[in-house]
């Protein structure tokens, strides 16, 4: 493996932890690889614009599930290594593994400066970091959806079925509760009203960009992360069939915050920077 990502239509060119941890450079542990999951979305892209190589990294061999409740030695491997069992995690070299989202982008801007996703201006770069923040952090948007499909598995699941196991497992992972379940949409409706409204005041200006009027992390987060509402169709984006409701979305009142001018931006930030279609 010289590091090169190779490519039939759909699949990268994954190896093992254990295989992984013997080789230099870019090392992406990216997860379940049948899904688009947002958060390996966007690191593989901040990455891929940048034209870094990387190899990836399977954690699993038999889906999303199995990854997430431990169900394969890899599990063990991967916390051994990084000190935790989540995908995305960029490791370079003999460097400290990263697995947040701030310091895989702040890996990516040293590694390739060029094209820069973080704004020269300190009051862009500001606005970029809070906004991605509310995207991908703690609590924002995408932590959101997670919290709200954990609330209505338990309402619509039976206790004791390996479904209700699953999601159990995730609820631990991730410090669900009751509260912050019924929450999620509320919150989801905030974070995504506020970037609508951002994003048409930068049309207003002339801009296609949620930050000035270049490309940046934020229009790849935003992106990435758009397809837990609505994935891109299947010839762009190849998921698992049966994971294809769980990111679509089905709230009315998501549907209504919903700027036609996020899905637009999606579109034209994928067109335009990204890779299509989608490779898993």
């Amino acid at each position: 493996m010289n590091g090169e990502i190779t490519f039939d239509d759909t699949v990268l060119d994954y190896v093992s932890v254990t295989e992984a941890r013997k080789l230099s450079g870019l090392r992406l542990v990216l997860g379940a690889y049948t899904i688009p999951g947002p958060w390996r979305e966007a690191c593989k892209c901040l990455f891929d614009v940048k034209g870094i190589p990387y190899v990836p990294v399977r954690t699993a061999d038999d889906g999303a599930k199995d990854a997430e409740l431990g169900r394969n030695s890899t599990q063990s491997e991967l916390i051994a290594w990084t000190s935790q069992a989540s995908a995305p995690v960029a490791i370079w070299n003999d460097e400290r593994p990263r697995s947040a989202w701030i310091d895989q982008l702040n890996l990516a801007e040293r590694l390739a400066p060029h094209p820069a996703l973080v704004p020269a201006d300190i009051k862009q770069r500001m606005q970029m970091f809070a906004c991605i923040n509310e995207i991908a952090g703690e609590q924002g948007f995408g932590w959101s959806k997670r919290n709200y499909l954990i609330h209505r598995a338990f309402e619509e699941t039976n206790e004791g079925s390996t479904e209700w196991e699953f999601w159990s497992v995730l609820a631990t992972k991730y410090a669900y509760t009751p509260a912050a379940g019924r929450l999620a949409i509320a919150r989801m409706v905030e974070i995504i009203s506020m970037l609508g409204q951002r994003l048409e005041s930068q049309i207003a200006l002339g801009s296609r960009y949620f930050i000035g009027d270049s490309f940046s992390a934020l229009d790849i987060y935003w992106s990435t992360f758009y397809a837990i509402l609505d994935p891109l169709p299947p010839h762009l984006c190849p998921m698992a069939t049966d994971y294809r409701p769980s990111y679509t979305n089905d709230n009315p009142d998501i549907a209504a915050a919903l700027s036609p001018a996020l899905a637009a931006h999606r579109d034209f930030i994928y067109k335009t920077h990204l890779k299509l279609p989608i490779v898993f």
